[in-house]
């Protein structure tokens, strides 16, 4: 799998990016059947558009995990609140929601204070549609308490929204993420 940080596209993201390849290909060998947008070429090439369009927005989410990701690990909490929406929403396991961008912004802020991250995603499956994309994958961290001491680990899944902004900007909305460590019940 790809960490985010060195992040290459996944073989179904090639294949995305080929399909749509020989879809435009063949949209321009095709003959156009008449005037006014119908005939074969331009139904090939409306889709051609569909499958490049969503292998861009793939992209850009990729490339938005990146910068997400970095200011994560640097403990950038400006950066982090920025590249959230203002309704952001957090599903932590055995917690209640944090909701809204403030709430969130906040529980970051006190966790920079006091953890160096080290964080990584692996994502496995990244769809977009319109407006809006998720990405479901795995990740780990490492907490290293910033007062000394050995740091926590966990490794777990994650499911994460994103909304596309007026200004063509990816933002995330959702973040959703548990631990594939079982619980220790006494």
């Amino acid at each position: 799998m790809v960490s985010i940080g060195h992040a290459r596209p996944t073989r179904k993201m090639l294949r995305t990016m080929l399909a749509a390849a020989a879809v435009l290909v063949a949209a321009g060998c095709a003959p156009d059947t008449g005037e006014g947008g119908s005939g074969v070429a331009n139904e090939t090439a409306g889709a051609a558009v569909a499958a490049t369009s969503e292998a861009a927005d793939i992209a850009a989410i990729m490339a938005f995990n990146e910068r997400y990701v970095g200011a994560i690990n640097d403990g950038d909490a400006a950066t982090l609140a920025s590249l959230t929406t203002d309704g952001h929403i957090m599903l932590l396991p055995g917690r209640e929601p944090i909701v809204g961008k403030a709430a969130n912004d906040a529980a970051n802020a006190r966790l920079f204070a006091q953890f160096d991250i080290d964080e990584h995603w692996y994502p496995e499956e990244t769809r977009a549609a319109g407006d809006w994309a998720f990405q479901r994958g795995r990740f780990s961290v490492a907490a290293t308490p910033k007062a000394g001491g050995a740091p926590s680990t966990t490794t777990g899944n994650f499911l994460r929204i994103y909304e596309r902004q007026p200004d063509g900007e990816w933002r995330m909305t959702r973040d959703m993420f548990n631990s594939v460590s079982a619980l220790e019940l006494d």
